[in-house]
């Protein structure tokens, strides 16, 4: 090997190594330095009572307890006030604009898209944000559901989420906490049931009030109830799904949602007969779909259907010879009676072409 293939090498592992080392350098450093550079706010801002008073005379608080915002997942990643307020760069600081508690909310939100941008540019596509381009400036924004300096994890505990969407949906939200779901959420700390944005969606909320919204809840619905591995753990069978998929009502529905989502039906999906936010267990007596309530529940759809209008229907179980019997055994003889219909038929087609075929060609040799 050469002198200068050696010098090579050795310059290679000599970059290699420092840049390594900056690297653990500038890791170690970095939380103790944004420190160093949040101090020099903090001096000020950590003192009780300290704001300014609005144009509308509402009083902005800037006191920040510098402790909060070391515990949130900004202060650990190590960013600095600037980071955020990018706006300030010395003392005195520049002339609040903002006439309201409000506006100083609405210009400082957008900083979020810096380092947040593939999740803000969902959120200009959600329920929300077409809310507040309508004018309603009370729609959410990203620090009304995250916060601004205790901005936490927002998986941690899952029961938050719903609790922060109450903020603006207390009545839905009662409504929920009240349910199944809500329920074992609240009181058991299950993680497996729905909360808000199981449903509606994290960033991108979609109009629940549309046709199009309708016609995929029962996908929604699905993807939980369609789970093998997650309805065995509560012994819910997945039949629940896949039987309201094969009958009247998921099949036209689901052909709509294919053909025209965007066109209303009035075929059931799963809400108009569970409810929406107010699910019940449904053995329980105030659910829509026990047995001494169904009949009201049909009647929203079938105004004319008559006490035994319920028994029609074998509900989400599949026909066994346990259960519904006599549906089990006319399926079955169907099941057998159909093939072995078409296939006699298709056997007589056979039988009858061979013999046409043989006559021609005995009558050829002939």
């Amino acid at each position: 090997m050469t002198l200068a293939c050696l010098r090579l090498r050795h310059q290679r592992w000599f970059l290699t190594g420092a840049l390594a080392l900056l690297f653990l350098l500038t890791v170690a450093a970095g939380p103790s330095a944004a420190q160093g550079e949040n101090q020099s706010c903090v001096g000020c801002h950590k003192n009780p009572g300290l704001g300014v008073e609005l144009a509308s005379g509402e009083f902005l608080p800037l006191t920040l307890d510098p402790a909060v915002f070391q515990a949130s997942v900004h202060g650990k990643a190590g960013l600095t006030c600037i980071s955020c307020h990018t706006n300030i760069s010395g003392y005195p600081h520049p002339k609040l604009t903002a006439g309201d508690r409000r506006s100083f909310q609405l210009e400082r939100y957008t900083q979020c898209q810096s380092c947040h941008q593939a999740q803000y540019n969902q959120t200009l596509d959600s329920n929300h944000a077409r809310a507040l381009a309508g004018g309603n400036r009370q729609a959410a924004i990203c620090t009304d559901c995250h916060g601004a300096h205790d901005v936490t994890s927002p998986h941690e505990p899952r029961q938050k989420i719903s609790a922060i969407c109450q903020k603006c949906h207390s009545t839905i939200y009662e409504q929920y906490a009240g349910s199944v779901h809500g329920a074992a959420l609240s009181q058991d700390s299950n993680p497996d049931v729905p909360v808000c944005t199981d449903c509606h969606g994290t960033h991108r909320q979609e109009d629940p009030t549309t046709a199009a919204f309708r016609l995929k809840s029962p996908d929604i619905c699905g993807g939980c109830h369609g789970d093998a591995a997650l309805m065995r753990k509560y012994g819910i069978s997945t039949d629940v799904f896949n039987t309201y998929v094969a009958d009247f009502h998921g099949t036209t529905v689901m052909l709509f949602e294919k053909q025209s989502p965007d066109q209303p039906t009035n075929k059931a999906v799963c809400t108009d007969c569970h409810g929406v936010h107010d699910i019940k267990q449904v053995t329980s007596a105030d659910s829509t779909v026990v047995k001494q309530n169904l009949l009201v529940t049909c009647q929203k759809c079938h105004p004319d259907a008559s006490a035994n209008f319920p028994d029609s229907w074998v509900g989400h179980f599949q026909p066994s010879r346990d259960r519904y019997a006599l549906v089990y055994y006319v399926n079955l003889f169907y099941r057998i009676l159909i093939p072995a219909v078409i296939g006699a038929m298709a056997l007589f087609v056979l039988v009858d072409a061979a013999r046409r075929v043989a006559n021609r060609f005995r009558r050829k040799g002939a």
